[in-house]
C-alpha cells in the first residue's frame, strides 16, 4: 500500500486501477502506544474487505516500528456501527479515552496490543 509519512503521522491509501478505495492513519503517541486514525472507505468499496487490508497493513507498520499498543477513537452511535464491527474483527477491544480525548459521550476508544 502506498503510503506518506509526514512528522509524527503515516498516512496510507488503498487504490483499484488507479481508484481510491480507502485510507488510514497511525500516530505516533509516544512511549510504544500509537493511534489509528482517520479510517475512511469510499462507500462503493464498503464491505469488500479494504477496511480490513488497511487496518491489517496499519499494525504491521505499528509493530516494525517498534510500537506495543495501538488505539482509535470513533463514534459511538448507529452510524458507527459497522466501523466498530470492523474494529472488533481485527482484534481490538474497549477502552478509556486515551491522549488528549475526553470521554464525552460521543466516542467509543477501542485498543489492542501488536
Amino acid at each position: 500500500m502506498p503510503s506518506v509519512t509526514i512528522a509524527a503521522l503515516t498516512l496510507v491509501t488503498a487504490r483499484r486501477d488507479g481508484l481510491l478505495l480507502g485510507m488510514g492513519a497511525l500516530r505516533d503517541l509516544g512511549a510504544g502506544h500509537a493511534e489509528l486514525k482517520s479510517m475512511h472507505i469510499v462507500e462503493a468499496a464498503r464491505g469488500h474487505g479494504v477496511g480490513a487490508a488497511i487496518v491489517t497493513h496499519l499494525l504491521e507498520l505499528a509493530r516494525a516500528r517498534g510500537w506495543m499498543r495501538v488505539s482509535l477513537e470513533t463514534g459511538a452511535g448507529e452510524a458507527f456501527r459497522p466501523a466498530r464491527a470492523l474494529y472488533e474483527r481485527c482484534g481490538f477491544v474497549a477502552c478509556g479515552a486515551f491522549g488528549d480525548y475526553l470521554d464525552n459521550g460521543t466516542s467509543a476508544f477501542m485498543t489492542r496490543e501488536v
